[in-house]
């Protein structure tokens, strides 16, 4: 079983850029689909993107999620910051081949990192 861990956040100002990352242990992150979520109390976890097995990198608008299989790592590069964006950010893993969106496809969660960016 994977043990995962994120790190990186902290307080920005908006248009800042950051980068977290989510460093795995247990088990090579190479044999796992990785995404990252974020949440803010009261809402909906949302699904922020993924890098599958195969994948070098995945872009989303203002982030880029990429891995390091060497490092054992997984960044997400958050660029142009908005006050929206503030939200606990979770890296999770799952063994599927075909994932979506939904949290239930991802089976192993770290315990989050926080992300404040004020206006």
């Amino acid at each position: 079983q994977v043990q995962l861990v994120e790190s990186g956040g902290t307080l920005v100002q908006a248009g800042d850029s950051l980068r977290l990352s989510c460093t795995a242990s247990g088990r090579p992150l190479s044999v796992y689909g990785i995404s990252w979520f974020r949440h803010v109390p009261g809402k909906e976890r949302e699904f922020v993107g993924a890098v599958g097995r195969s994948d070098t990198n995945t872009v989303k608008g203002r982030f880029t999620i990429s891995r390091d299989n060497a490092k054992n790592t997984v960044y997400l590069q958050m660029n142009s910051l908005e006050p929206e964006d503030t939200a606990v950010y979770y890296c999770a893993a799952t063994t599927l081949v075909f994932f979506g969106s939904n949290p239930s496809d991802w089976y192993y969660w770290g315990q989050g990192t926080q992300v404040t960016v004020s206006s």
